[in-house]
């Protein structure tokens, strides 16, 4: 880019050099010519007040010295007087322009300037007076200002390249670094950040290209959290299906009904779509569910499962329909993750509630009689580290579900006797839901 920046901006430089130094030599050589032609008029007209044909033809015309080539010609135009190289023998033009026009003329050619003014008696024309210089001395200044005019013009062939090169450093810089940024980029570390180089269109590449690296992090960082996160979640519903199909072994020649086997494949099926759905952040249609319903299903399918560890699961829901605008298969998932925590992490009587909030949100809340979550509180979201520290990735998994279904999940009693609610936007009927944040 340095080398064809520099090419255009010198190229351009010199043809307007050329365009502007051509026209202008023209111009000078002109106008150092018309100089020396009003000179050689001037000392013309000075050296004609000096000759008078019109007293005796007998006398002969005396010339005024000098370094010019004089001839007089009389009204006729023969020559009367100067040497053969300073005029024809006969008039030529500017001698008969002179006369004929009563005043001066000129002419330029063969390299000399030539001047011919109207000798006077009276106010009768008796002749003229033709002068002729070389033009030399025309050319010879010509040629200095042309020498001048080169140099300038070189001169300024020679600031136009250095300007380029400035240029041409100062808009490469910011662009190479923008190119650095984009190889780490392509190397995956997309903590990069393309610096600003002052120039908008430059300065928007690497706007877009931050924003690139922010995109690819999360969705990597998406894509690496889905096995751990499948791993963890899929491990209920495989362990659901396991039971029942080993029902089924048992059972073998009797009439079995599979369809709690059946059911568990179902969910497991929607698990597997919701989590792929979140590791690769897709876009979903609004979708709004009947809370009640759902929340009641969560305890049927919770209730056996608590009652073999001896404790209780208690369900508290409003009279009437409730409904929310978010993707039900993953409300359910989000309340399996908090009633799964509440039966390994908490103790005593597991509670599900489901209330409405003012202005349009509703939340659900799970409790259990346990200690509670240590200080503090946003601890419990965070993914399982090496350590074994945290409440595992479940929790983590939810709350993203939430975030991905405009919601929010929190922590709104850590100690003791845990509250975690759900708070999702209430869908009203008649109305599509429109996601958006929980406050």
């Amino acid at each position: 880019m340095r080398r064809r920046l520099t090419l255009a901006i010198v190229a351009v430089a010199a043809a307007s050099v050329a365009l502007f130094a051509l026209p202008l030599a023209v111009v000078l050589r002109d106008g150092y010519r018309d100089q020396e032609l009003l000179r050689l008029q001037r000392d013309t007209v000075a050296a004609a007040r000096l000759i008078d044909l019109g007293s005796s033809s007998a006398d002969a015309v005396e010339l005024p010295p000098g370094g010019d080539r004089l001839a007089v010609y009389d009204a006729a135009g023969r020559r009367v007087a100067g040497a053969g190289a300073a005029g024809p023998l006969a008039g030529d033009a500017v001698v008969r322009d002179a006369i004929g026009r009563r005043r001066p003329a000129d002419r330029i050619g063969g390299g000399h300037l030539l001047v011919a003014v109207p000798l006077l008696t009276g106010e009768r024309v008796t002749g003229a007076i033709r002068a002729q210089r070389s033009d030399a001395v025309v050319l010879r200044r010509a040629h200095r200002a042309w020498l001048a005019l080169a140099g300038a013009a070189a001169g300024v062939l020679v600031l136009a390249l250095l300007a380029a090169l400035l240029l041409g450093r100062r808009l490469a810089r910011p662009l190479e670094r923008v190119a650095v940024a984009a190889r780490r980029l392509g190397d995956g570390d997309f903590s990069v950040r393309a610096p600003r180089g002052g120039f908008g269109e430059v300065d928007a590449v690497a706007e877009a290209l931050d924003l690139t690296a922010g995109r690819l992090d999360d969705l990597v960082s998406r894509e690496r959290a889905f096995s751990a996160d499948a791993s963890h979640q899929l491990r209920t519903p495989l362990a659901a299906l396991r039971l029942e199909l080993e029902s089924v072994q048992l059972a073998a020649g009797e009439a079995v009904d599979l369809d709690r086997a059946v059911g568990q494949v179902e969910r497991l099926e929607q698990t597997i779509e919701t989590l792929l759905s979140l590791a690769r952040d897709l876009p979903r249609p609004a979708a709004a569910c009947e809370l009640v319903a759902l929340v009641t299903g969560v305890e049927a399918r919770w209730r056996g499962r608590l009652a073999a560890e001896g404790r209780r699961l208690t369900l508290r829901t409003p009279t009437g329909p409730v409904a929310a605008g978010a993707a039900g298969g993953v409300v359910e998932e989000i309340l399996d993750v908090l009633v799964g925590n509440a039966l390994v992490h908490g103790a005593g009587t597991v509670g599900l509630g489901l209330r409405e909030i003012e202005d349009g949100w509703v939340g659900i809340e799970v409790t259990d009689d346990g200690p509670g979550f240590p200080a503090p509180v946003e601890a419990a979201f965070e993914r399982r580290t090496g350590s074994g520290e945290g409440h595992g990735i479940g929790l983590a998994l939810a709350r993203s579900l939430a975030h991905a279904e405009g919601g929010r999940l929190s922590v709104t009693r850590n100690a003791p006797s845990p509250i975690v609610t759900l708070t999702l936007r209430r869908a009203f009927p008649g109305h599509s839901p429109v996601p958006g944040a929980a406050r």
